[in-house]
């Protein structure tokens, strides 16, 4: 094989194909096992989010029971990991651009296992809450983190399916919660089964904290601090394959101005994401994931709870621990049922987002949401088996059209939209915006059932969701296919990508030609 040895970008690299001799290129050039660990270090963040968030409600009844919680004090259980993942989005996620990807994605598991191992001996109400708040803010520096680790590491042609991929393993992780939380129950049908819940997600995190020490440093963020040497030789160990393609690399510097190779980085403060330049992308990247995050997450904690208040097909007082035990399996069933609806959802979205489009999803997914939960809504002028079938079927559409459109979009389009020295602050301020929603549901959700009840909660978020979809239309930015090298520069990094492309495209033309 022949290879192209003038100057290129970090990301033509990746995204280039090996060529035979004659200057064809080879049909596809598949992921190296770099390449392949980075992703699957990254998916475990997501999983870990479904696993303890959505493990919560079913753990919830039974730390209500030993605490002795009312409804305040549940919204403070339910609401303090989503808090948690605010603060972390906002406080640490943004570090990924002061001191790297990787030194961010080890520290942030690190603390995932150190506020879960301590979760798990929880003497009091108090303490609870604090460590499940600790949880969050290592999930929240995980969400703009784990998407640049994959989003600057991966061929642009396959981004969107891996990200949102990865990401689909939070509804994976959702469904293992509360299988695991149901298989707990049955093995352990006292109080403190919810402790063993959690506890079993410990080795696991310990595992992949292990693992990120041996992943490689984005070569994009490296070039950004001018450290051009070190982003070879990290592009080199995360190209590495057999036979060797690239066997050297010489990279382009695109902030290097003037014959003396002075260096005009343009600036990456967190005041930039509200610039003209920066504001569309940045209320596309926060709104909508906000609008979403209120009705995913109210949902997804208090399925169980709205399932059993609504079904009635348990004891709605019970007199002792076997009965409360008992209702929280029930409801657990109903909502491992739902949760498959997720996994469906994500796995559509991974087949289209490269064909459909971001926005377009993301469309349809808030009318669908909208669709869902009126649905819902409207079971509860129904009773007997008529209701039961149309509340399930409302809710699963739900978890249907979100995993395909917002609860997935929004997370990739977050990453995208941004040039690289803003992409870990802009992701992150987008997500910890966001969590302000899940925040404000998880925590007023039951204050809101036991006041306005169940249809007209539902009715308010058939209305969120209608404003997302408006939203998402007015402050569209398509990214599928956008190369992650030219958004938001308008200077030599846009000339030369797009070069690199025209001349793929006319390579490609004369090889079909021959």
């Amino acid at each position: 094989m022949s290879e192209q040895r003038s100057a290129q970008s970090v990301q033509s690299y990746i995204d280039e194909r090996p060529q035979w001799v004659d200057g064809t290129s080879v049909s596809g050039a598949p992921l190296t096992p770099m390449q392949w660990r980075i992703l699957g270090l990254a998916t475990a963040g997501k999983f870990f989010e479904g696993l303890v968030v959505f493990m919560t409600g079913v753990a919830l009844p039974l730390i209500v029971q030993e605490f002795g919680l009312g409804a305040a004090d549940k919204g403070l259980v339910g609401a303090a990991p989503l808090f948690g993942i605010l603060v972390g989005a906002t406080a640490l996620g943004g570090l990924g651009d002061v001191f790297g990807r990787k030194p961010m994605f080890i520290a942030e598991m690190m603390l995932f296992a150190l506020f879960l191992c301590l979760l798990t001996v929880s003497p009091s109400l108090p303490l609870l809450v604090f460590f499940l708040f600790g949880m969050g803010v290592a999930l929240g520096c995980d969400y703009p983190t784990a998407h640049v680790m994959i989003s600057e590491s991966i061929p642009s042609r396959v981004r969107g399916r891996l990200v949102l991929g990865a990401f689909g393993f939070q509804a994976v992780g959702a469904l293992v919660g509360t299988f695991v939380g149901f298989l707990v129950l049955y093995a352990r049908p006292d109080i403190g089964a919810w402790r063993w819940m959690y506890a079993t997600a410990i080795v696991p995190a310990l595992l992949v904290v292990a693992g990120r020490f041996y992943v490689t440093e984005s070569a994009h963020w490296l070039v950004t601090r001018g450290r051009l040497a070190d982003a070879g030789s990290e592009l080199l160990r995360l190209l590495d394959r057999r036979p060797p393609y690239p066997t050297g690399v010489r990279l382009v510097d695109p902030y290097a101005t003037g014959a003396g190779g002075a260096r005009k980085v343009p600036s990456g403060h967190l005041g930039m994401l509200f610039t003209k330049q920066h504001r569309r992308a940045t209320l596309l990247a926060s709104v909508p994931w906000f609008l979403q995050d209120l009705g995913t997450y109210g949902i997804g904690i208090f399925t169980p709870t709205i399932l059993a208040a609504t079904v009635g097909a348990q004891d709605d007082h019970p007199l002792n621990v076997a009965g409360l035990v008992l209702n929280d399996m029930i409801a657990a069933k109903g909502a491992a049922m739902l949760d498959v609806l997720l996994i469906i959802g994500i796995i559509a979205a991974v087949l289209l987002v490269d064909r459909a489009g971001r926005i377009r999803l993301q469309i349809l997914g808030f009318l669908g949401c909208a669709l869902g939960l009126a649905l819902a809504a409207l079971s509860m002028n129904m009773t007997g088996q008529f209701q039961t079938v149309t509340l399930f079927c409302g809710f699963m559409l739900f978890n249907f059209m979100t995993n395909l459109g917002p609860n997935a979009q929004t997370y990739l389009l977050a990453g995208e939209v941004f040039p690289t020295r803003l992409r870990a602050k802009g992701a992150g301020f987008a997500a910890s915006f966001a969590k302000l929603g899940a925040v404000a549901t998880a925590f007023l959700f039951p204050i809101l059932l036991a006041a306005i009840g169940t249809q007209y909660l539902l009715a308010i978020l058939v209305g969120t969701s209608l404003l997302g979809a408006f939203v998402t239309w007015m402050w569209r930015i398509e990214t599928s296919g956008v190369n992650l090298e030219t958004v938001g520069h308008a200077s030599a990094v846009q000339t030369r990508a797009s070069t690199v492309q025209r001349d793929d495209a006319i390579s490609g033309e004369r090889a079909q030609a021959r």
